[in-house]
C-alpha cells in the first residue's frame, strides 16, 4: 500500500481524526478504536514503515521513541504497576493488519499467556 492510502499515515498527518493521546515530530499515539484491554493506544512512527521486516538500521532510534513514549504512557494511564502488554504484531500471519509498524500498549486487566 502507498504512503498516502496509509490509514495511519492518513492519521498521523492529521486527515483522519483520532483520539490522540500524545504527539511528537516523530511518533503519535491514540486510542484503538477497538479496544482489547481498559487501556489500549496504539504508538506509530510519522515515518510510514510498512513492517518490522522494512525496517532499516537507521529506524532503530525511532523504534526506540515509540518504546519511550509506551514506557512514559503506561505511567500516565496508572497501567505501570501493576503490569501492561506491549505487542507489535509483524505480517498478516502474526495478525497485522495496518501495514504500517505500530505499538499496542494494553492494560488495565490480567493479560493471559500465551497470547494466540
Amino acid at each position: 500500500m502507498s504512503e498516502s492510502g496509509c490509514l495511519f499515515c492518513r492519521i498521523a498527518s492529521g486527515e483522519i481524526p483520532a483520539q490522540e493521546v500524545r504527539s511528537t515530530p516523530d511518533v503519535v499515539a491514540f486510542r484503538d478504536i477497538n479496544p482489547q484491554a481498559p487501556t489500549h493506544i496504539l504508538i506509530i512512527p510519522r515515518k510510514h514503515i510498512s513492517s518490522v521486516s522494512e525496517m532499516a538500521e537507521e529506524d532503530a532510534e525511532l523504534v526506540g521513541k515509540m518504546f519511550l513514549m509506551a514506557r512514559d504512557l503506561a505511567v500516565e494511564e496508572d497501567i505501570s504497576e501493576p503490569g501492561f502488554r506491549m505487542v507489535v504484531n509483524a505480517g498478516a500471519d502474526a495478525g497485522q493488519t495496518v501495514f504500517h509498524i505500530h505499538l499496542h500498549l494494553l492494560g488495565g486487566r490480567v493479560m493471559g499467556w500465551p497470547p494466540g
